[in-house]
């Protein structure tokens, strides 16, 4: 088993930034590939940004690119999602995720593990 418990959510005004973290506990953070994902108010979850075992690779929704950042530090058993430029759009609960196989986390909502979500509100 592996517990993910998300932080660093809240209110921020658009244009703003936000740093979430993941925090994993159980069996070994590093044999796991990570991934955000969002709900936003009447939305389904999407996909936001995905990041290898190792850290080496990663893969971002369009959405995310250039304004968001995903890393992990294996030896901190955490993972992290740094959002700049965050526009009203953004608002959503926001959840990690952890399975064995990146293009798992890129391609389905069929994970091993999940978070209990964030949730990030973007005033305009």
């Amino acid at each position: 088993q592996v517990q993910l418990v998300e932080s660093g959510g809240g209110l921020v005004q658009a244009g703003g930034s936000l740093r979430l973290s993941c925090a994993a506990s159980g069996r070994t953070f590093s044999s796991y590939a990570m991934g955000w994902f969002r709900q936003g108010p009447g939305k389904e979850r999407e996909f936001v940004a995905a990041i290898s075992r190792s850290g080496d690779s990663t893969y971002y929704a369009n959405s995310a690119k250039g304004r968001f950042t995903i890393s992990r530090d294996n030896a901190k058993n955490t993972g992290y999602l740094q959002m700049n430029s965050l526009k009203p759009g953004d608002t959503a609960v926001y959840y990690c995720a952890a399975d064995r196989e990146m293009s798992v986390i890129v391609t389905t909502k069929a994970l091993d593990y999940w978070g209990q979500g964030t949730q990030v509100t973007v005033s305009s």
